[in-house]
């Protein structure tokens, strides 16, 4: 039996990157997924590749730090599908500079869309996974919420947060039988981690490149698919006894 059979997932940030792959990978293991991302034209692309395939999609366009605006998605997924058991918090942001050189913006950028954003997705998720007698939050950390990246402040107190966050909701949640993980990922080669490459090269990117494989013992950078499975795993019964957890997936990074 698939491991989604009669399952709802929502999964954010899902137009491209890593949700694209873990959106279209849980709905070939049977869920109706709710995608949402802030772009209209990304996430109706993913839920397009999903029903071509022959699974089921809703595309739900929300900005993640968006009271209103996620509620109402996550109000549209359930009632297209009649429920909902999987929240993947997989939408994020970059910020860069140090704690000297960071703004205003940069900071308020990545906490409302990095740790607000999986705060008011979780939010609103719960009701529905309670109702449905419980389910699996995945929250997307990273790596920079383990180890120190530098000229990264604002994001690494933000992917921080997110850690933190799981381990209270862990706790929280689980007499609903609501299991709650997260996920820190070293760097994958996608659209949100390019601007973070180029900056680490001086705005080189073969050089940003060059200088990240140098902290990867595995000697590459990481999949959007690679982290999918990660992500399904977790968000599957497959993964029963785990709740609180944070599992870095990074090619051996934080191991050294």
């Amino acid at each position: 039996m698939s491991r989604f059979a009669d399952k709802v997932a929502i999964v954010t940030g899902a137009g491209s990157g890593i949700g694209r792959a873990a959106a279209e990978l849980i709905a070939r293991d049977g869920a109706a997924v709710g995608i949402m991302d802030l772009r209209p034209e990304a996430a109706a692309e993913t839920a397009d590749a999903i029903i071509s395939a022959g699974g089921r999609a809703i595309a739900v366009p929300a900005n993640v730090a968006d009271t209103g605006a996620v509620d109402e998605a996550v109000a549209k997924v359930v009632a297209e599908f009649g429920g909902l058991h999987v929240l993947y918090n997989n939408a994020g942001c970059d910020s860069s500079g140090s704690v000297a050189e960071a703004t205003d913006d940069d900071w308020d950028r990545a906490m409302n869309v990095n740790a607000k954003g999986t705060f008011l997705c979780s939010r609103a998720a719960v009701p529905h996974l309670k109702a449905s007698g419980g389910g699996a939050i995945v929250n997307q950390g990273s790596v920079a919420a383990l180890v120190a990246v530098p000229n990264f402040a604002s994001y690494c107190a933000a992917k921080g947060a997110v850690v933190s966050l799981t381990r209270s909701m862990a706790i929280d949640l689980a007499p609903f039988k609501i299991r709650v993980n997260a996920i820190c990922p070293g760097t994958v080669f996608t659209p949100l981690m390019e601007p973070m490459l180029r900056a680490r090269g001086g705005g080189d990117l073969e050089a940003g490149l060059a200088k990240t494989l140098l902290k990867y013992p595995i000697g590459r950078l990481g999949t959007p698919e690679e982290i999918a499975r990660v992500a399904a795993f977790l968000a599957s019964d497959e993964s029963s006894f785990l709740t609180g957890s944070v599992i870095a997936a990074d090619g051996g990074m934080t191991a050294q």
